[in-house]
């Protein structure tokens, strides 16, 4: 008797200790998911609020340890210290409400301070220690066994706009999308790049408007891809990342900039 009881404990014991169990997940075609990439406005920085971490049962990310589980800000990784709301969750309700026959699974990726030559093939991203290409895809593709891929969400673009840089940021930003749709065997794979900061405070640069120009002109030269406005969206006090408020709004603008690249032709 006493042998019985304290295998009970042991078992007990080891149920507490057993590390979460990802969440029971849908048939792969009707598990959305959606790639996060690019820097920190993707990433987030605006302050996390209660609202936030307000659970969606089927709106999930992919966590840090590679588990599903519920989609609450912040969902990013890259610079713990400093990492909030972004845009990737309040994109994937929007997604979630226009579908109720589906689960949206959400896979950050993004590198904040990453330029676009930080997202090739065993690139290294000194300040975070990071491979951003490799490490994403190091995510993706698992991930692809479960899921069907819906988009890929891009922001980025600050670190590009320099006198040395933005000059051939649009081939190398041609050349990722490519990239991405040959490694994850999605040639149509919608693509969806986000604009970069406006704020009456920080008048862009003669670099920043041709990165700017390179985001704008993706649907008239590469297909299925989109571009959304950050018009009117506000900063956190840095004249560099959104507030909260903005990336919940961006957010909805890529969800909307996606229902639209995909909407069937005869609506």
């Amino acid at each position: 008797m006493r042998s019985l009881f304290l295998l009970a404990l042991l078992c007990l014991d080891l149920t507490t200790l057993a590390p979460a169990q990802d969440q029971t997940l849908p048939p792969k075609q009707r598990f959305h998911l959606y790639l996060l990439v690019g820097q920190s406005n993707m990433a987030g920085r605006g302050k996390v609020s209660p609202e936030d971490q307000q659970a969606h049962p089927r709106v999930l990310m992919l966590n840090q340890a590679g588990q599903w589980v519920p989609a609450i800000d912040p969902m990013h990784f890259d610079k713990p210290a400093v990492v909030g709301v972004g845009p990737g969750r309040s994109c994937g309700l929007l997604m979630a409400e226009a579908d109720p026959t589906v689960t949206i699974g959400l896979i950050p990726c993004a590198v904040g301070g990453s330029p676009i030559d930080t997202w090739l093939p065993g690139a290294f991203d000194a300040p975070t220690k990071t491979h951003p290409w490799d490490d994403a895809l190091k995510r993706a593709l698992p991930a692809l066994e479960v899921g069907t891929l819906k988009g890929i969400l891009w922001h980025q673009g600050e670190s590009d706009s320099k006198p040395e840089l933005a000059p051939s940021y649009e081939g190398k930003l041609h050349d990722l999308i490519a990239r991405f749709r040959s490694v994850l065997n999605a040639p149509n794979a919608p693509f969806i790049a986000g604009q970069m900061g406006q704020f009456a405070e920080s008048p862009w640069s003669a670099d920043k408007i041709l990165v700017d120009q390179a985001h704008q002109s993706l649907p008239q030269k590469v297909p299925f891809t989109a571009f959304v406005s950050a018009e009117d969206l506000n900063h956190k006090g840095d004249q560099v990342h959104f507030d909260a408020a903005a990336a919940r709004e961006l957010g909805r603008r890529y969800a909307k900039a996606f229902q639209a690249l995909t909407a069937p032709a005869d609506k």
